[in-house]
């Protein structure tokens, strides 16, 4: 069951949003924000209404171009769904309560640094001969015990608060940030980094900062992938706003993904025409995806079912195209959809990768508007893209250095 939220909190950071751009289309899709909201007091809008009149301010965003705009009004509407506490919008938009947050986060880090003092001290006085090793096996040791500590869950498990849980999110984000910082060997290597960074290319940071935040997220679809027992939910999660891995035809995924009555889209994708693509996930682990029939190769009954589904899908985007366009800017005739279903590693019946691709290959270019392929194929893809990515960050050379003849 969705549980909507909404307040004070939101409705200031509507409000101060709608000074942040320009473009009148955006405008008015915010004002439509502020409409439903109401004044002070009340219950600021709180339901659906709100969820779906914020996510149309997004996906008008990025039919502009202004992305950052858009995941602002993503993050508000991923508030108001339920999925997002108060305490983490905060500390993105607003400077205040950013910096109490930081200041309890600093406080956390401090209190952490002085048990481990602590810790030291008892190593010390029961072992005065300890060794640096013998500091690093007590604190591995205190690592390792950590993992086996946990909330439980089903019966006798800890029932949290919303306080807690709150806090639990908190902490999470700080250790998402925290994990992938880069981390000095030495007091040396810090004074380097130091410098470095006085005199950095802030473009050049941004660039590799995106590139790291692929490879994580990469990552994170190949280890789902990987696991039999992940559902299309998971998957879907990790390839939330990950447009790029389907190739660069797409400027950005849109925030609405529902457009007719009975359609709810797995993840509604903008061209640079401005026309929809759909991708349709299933899961990754089907047996039959491909099966052999009197000597021949074809798709099994889960990859035609699918198919059909996103078929239905096109047809219905296309027999409510205007009333699409006229309402939310987007031009879903002749939509084209992507099928992600299966690999090749838990297929049966002796039917390897290689006859995998040539099978989907040969069925796909009897398809005008829908490709399938297989979640294998679109993480060689994804893996290509980035490797020729890193490739071209290191050779990319110095605008500074002299050329010689």
């Amino acid at each position: 069951m969705t549980t909507f939220r909404s307040g004070f909190t939101l409705w200031q950071l509507v409000k101060t949003a709608r000074d942040l751009t320009e473009d009148a289309c955006v405008r008015e899709r915010v004002d439509a924000v502020v409409h439903i909201m109401g004044g002070f007091g009340g219950t600021y809008g709180k339901g659906r209404p709100l969820v779906n009149a914020l996510e149309d301010v997004a996906q008008e965003a990025i039919l502009q171009g202004d992305f950052a705009f858009a995941q602002r009004f993503q993050r508000f509407a991923s508030y108001a769904r339920g999925e997002l506490f108060l305490d983490i919008l905060e500390n993105y938009y607003d400077d205040d309560a950013r910096e109490r947050s930081e200041k309890h986060m600093r406080r956390m880090a401090a209190l952490g640094a002085d048990r481990a003092v602590a810790t030291l001290d008892v190593l010390c006085r029961d072992q005065p001969g300890a060794s640096a090793a013998d500091a690093r096996d007590l604190f591995r040791g205190i690592a390792k015990s950590v993992d086996y500590l946990g909330l439980g869950d089903g019966e006798g498990g800890i029932r949290l608060s919303t306080k807690e849980a709150r806090r639990l999110q908190e902490y999470g984000h700080m250790e998402l940030v925290l994990r992938n910082l880069p981390r000095p060997a030495s007091a040396e290597a810090a004074r380097m980094m130091s410098d470095v960074l006085a005199d950095v290319d802030v473009g050049m940071l941004a660039q590799l900062l995106e590139l790291r935040s692929r490879q994580v997220g990469l990552a994170a679809l190949r280890t789902a992938v990987e696991d039999p027992d992940s559902s299309e939910s998971a998957l879907h999660g990790c390839l939330k706003n990950q447009e790029w891995i389907f190739g660069g035809a797409f400027v950005a995924e849109l925030a609405r993904r529902q457009y007719t009555p009975d359609t709810i889209l797995d993840i509604p994708l903008l061209r640079g025409d401005g026309s929809l693509h759909v991708v349709e996930l299933k899961r990754a682990n089907i047996k039959d995806l491909v099966i052999r029939r009197s000597g021949h190769l074809m798709l099994g009954a889960p990859a035609h079912h699918a198919v059909s589904q996103a078929q239905n899908y096109l047809r219905a985007l296309d027999e409510t195209r205007p009333s699409i366009l006229a309402e939310h800017g987007v031009d879903t005739r002749r939509a084209s959809a992507t099928v992600v279903i299966g690999h090749s590693r838990y297929v049966t019946g002796d039917v390897i990768s290689h006859e995998i691709a040539e099978t989907l290959r040969t069925y796909n270019t009897h398809q005008a508007r829908i490709e399938v392929i297989t979640y294998e194929t679109l993480l060689d893809s994804a893996s290509r893209m980035l490797a020729l990515s890193s490739a071209w960050q290191d050779s990319d050379p110095d605008p500074d250095e002299e050329s010689v003849e």
